[in-house]
């Protein structure tokens, strides 16, 4: 299929070919009929992304302190990496969306194949939502009309926080698709309405639908005072798109005491303290499409919120703003200047950035296609496939996230493997990869890959509650594996990866399976081992990981889906400590810092007691500086010491021969633990790290994990 993606290092703006997505668990798989361009949110993506660089650094001044506290601790080079691959992946455009169910997920109730429904899906021939962020259209509601409701819902939320009453004088400052419905809105409540906007068609439109008006340009605040018969506005909703300052300060002197001002839109917010203190003045900023907005509980996983609690959530806006369409409340044909054929889609966004002519509403209408096309188009072909047997491994990846594209594809790639084929859920990154670093093949349908016979090694990075559930297939289908970390987030899954791998190698045909514990290959740790060869002592290892704070909300925090920090990220560590010690973990324990013991477990102490009675402690905390090394390492140990600073600085006290080894970029040890990987397979070694270690430190973890809950 086609989406239309935005590239954030130049701003250019494509069609491209891309694997359709499947039906979400939950969701809703959509064939689009027309989508909306949301002219003020889009020309703002391709503004920025046209921008220099000092104007981007202007703009996200939080970005720019983060790339600095990054380049202290991980170094200039590989900073720089993380820039240039983040500004590397293209973003989809688009949030209004109308189309037909195609397909529905599991567990989806109150949709039906067949309907037609309006979603905040992107520019794309299918879309993949939440049931959450869709709702049905009604018979009497045309196609374009439906398609302007997620930027109806935009506005109604903004009105709703305004708390408009019958009689009361209210001003929309901006009079772009947001703020003529919003005029709209007000009116429909019984309001009389102020626009202000510099766009003579505009401010006519806005006259039309029964507001009074008034140029940008004009003396905005003696209008309002005229308009309002000196009481000053009861409210004032500001939907422009502007980084000035001018509609918060304006908004602030037309408003009455104690008047409402909601920002919808985006605007500077340098406030003067006098106009909002001797007025009272009380202002909000609306969130989206309202309530359930960002919220992964019931966006995610369609928990809905009881009416009697929260009356208006994000899709009763959407319905509502049908509502109002269907009983010819809403007049959203009036704001169509444009139609394109989806094909010509960026012919749609050169108007956005060249403004060659007025527009308000671009709409793009998409060709009536076959649903027995979707098959096909899962899969994108992108040259031939080098899929001939040989001895160097054929490789799948499942999953084309961050990590993935910065770390995992490139490793492989360095190792000699082949890259063969590429999936991820929503088929935008996996075709980014694919293109990227010369695959075949790029899928929205995992399980076809996995189960390939062309195919030698299924690399999984997904989300980790799907890391054992792939593992279990790959190995079922003779695939060698590896699996990004953690291994599983549950006892069970660990003994269903462990009676998977039994049965294979009982067959006749054992694979090999790791996990990406890549620390334990850095080199800087392997001069350590080597150092600690000849100690036959216990040992003390301290890890201090000084990890930052995640929100409550983070996907890595649902013990279902992410499994927590200690069994998703503090891994690596327990490993690490696992193979400088050299035997097995006996015994383990773990605790959590504050008297508060519920919540994420996000800042603990876990101690570790091996089999020589070597000690290790892991220091994971999220409450720490960002200008401190991410990651600290000391072993101690025969009245010597070892400290390794973030992978890149080793220094010794008092090992003879030895004082530092120092790096001039970061290596945690991902290519070297790749090639080994690849090494075994086309040598028949051992595994780069035996099977019985995997196993022992991700049931060592997921006990921890437990325990700290308890």
């Amino acid at each position: 299929m086609r989406q239309v993606l935005q590239s954030l290092s130049n701003g250019n703006t494509s069609l491209v070919e891309v694997p359709a997505p499947t039906a979400p668990g939950g969701g809703l798989l959509i064939r689009t009929a027309c989508s909306l361009i949301s002219a003020g949110t889009e020309r703002m993506l391709l503004d920025f992304g046209r921008a220099g660089w000092i104007e981007r650094a202007r703009q996200q001044p939080e970005k720019v302190r983060q790339v600095l506290d990054k380049i202290r601790t991980d170094g200039l080079i590989a900073t720089a990496e993380a820039v240039r691959s983040k500004l590397d992946v293209p973003v989809p455009l688009g949030y209004c969306n109308v189309g037909l169910v195609t397909e529905m997920g599991a567990d989806v109730r109150g949709f039906a194949v067949g309907d037609r429904v309006v979603s905040n899906g992107p520019h794309a021939e299918w879309v993949a939502v939440p049931r959450n962020l869709c709702a049905r259209v009604p018979a009497e509601v045309a196609d374009d009309e439906a398609v302007f409701t997620v930027l109806g819902a935009i506005a109604l939320q903004g009105v709703r926080l305004g708390a408009p009453t019958l009689g009361e004088s209210f001003a929309v400052i901006g009079l772009g698709l947001i703020g003529l419905i919003a005029v709209q809105l007000l009116r429909a409540n019984g309001c009389r309405v102020l626009g202000v906007d510099p766009d003579a068609r505009r401010r006519a439109l806005a006259r039309q639908f029964g507001a009074e008006v008034i140029a940008s340009e004009g003396d905005v605040l003696a209008a309002a005072e005229c308009f309002s018969e000196g009481l000053g506005m009861d409210g004032v909703l500001i939907t422009a798109a502007t980084a000035s300052n001018e509609p918060i300060t304006q908004a602030a002197r037309m408003c009455r005491k104690r008047g409402r001002i909601v920002l919808v839109g985006v605007s500077g917010l340098t406030l003067d303290r006098a106009d909002f203190y001797q007025k009272e003045l009380s202002f909000q900023v609306s969130c989206s499409y309202g309530p359930g907005r960002y919220d992964p509980d019931y966006e995610e996983r369609g928990n809905d919120y009881p009416a009697g609690f929260v009356r208006w959530t994000e899709q009763r806006n959407f319905n509502a703003v049908l509502e109002l369409m269907r009983a010819r409340q809403l007049d959203v044909r009036s704001l169509i200047t444009h139609r394109f054929a989806f094909e010509a889609a960026p012919d749609a966004y050169e108007l956005l950035v060249t403004r060659a002519e007025p527009y308000i509403g671009i709409l793009l209408e998409y060709s009536p296609q076959k649903t027995g096309k979707l098959a096909a188009s899962q899969n994108v072909t992108l040259g031939a496939p080098a899929f001939a047997s040989g001895a160097a491994p054929r490789v799948a990846f499942i999953g084309a996230g961050n990590h993935a594209a910065r770390a995992l594809i490139p490793a492989f790639a360095a190792s000699g493997a082949r890259l063969c084929a590429i999936a991820s859920a929503g088929g935008v990154s996996a075709a980014h990869c694919a293109r990227k670093f010369g695959m075949a093949r790029a899928t929205t349908d995992a399980a076809a890959l996995i189960g390939a016979d062309d195919l030698d090694v299924t690399v999984i990075a997904t989300r980790h509650d799907t890391h054992a559930q792939f593992a279990v297939q790959a190995l079922q289908s003779g695939k060698h594996v590896f699996v990004e970390k953690p291994l599983a987030v549950a006892v069970v899954q660990i003994d269903a990866i462990v009676d998977a791998w039994e049965k294979t190698r009982a067959a006749g045909r054992p694979p090999l399976l790791t996990v990406g514990f890549n620390r334990r290959f850095a080199p800087q740790v392997l001069r350590i081992r080597s150092l600690l060869e000849d100690i036959r002592e216990p040992k003390a290892f301290i890890a201090t990981v000084n990890a930052g704070a995640l929100t409550a909300e983070h996907w890595i925090h649902d013990p279902r889906v992410g499994g927590g920090r200690i069994v998703g990220e503090a891994c690596h560590f327990v490993d690490l400590l696992r193979f400088l010690a050299g035997y097995p973990i006996a015994d383990a324990g773990v605790q959590r810092l504050g008297a508060a013991q519920t919540g994420p477990a996000e800042s603990v102490a876990i101690t570790l007691r091996f089999a020589d009675g070597s000690l290790g402690t892991i220091h994971y905390l999220a409450n720490g500086h960002r200008g401190f090394p991410k990651e600290r390492l000391e072993v101690f140990c025969a009245n010597r010491m070892l400290q390794l600073d973030n992978f890149r600085r080793l220094r010794g006290y008092g090992w003879p021969g030895f004082r530092t080894m120092n790096l001039w970029r970061q290596d945690k040890g991902q290519k070297a633990l790749v090639q080994a990987f690849v090494n075994a397979i086309r040598t028949g070694g051992d595994p780069p790290i035996p099977f019985a270690e995997l196993i022992e430190v991700s049931r060592v973890v997921i006990a921890l994990a437990e325990a700290a809950q308890r």
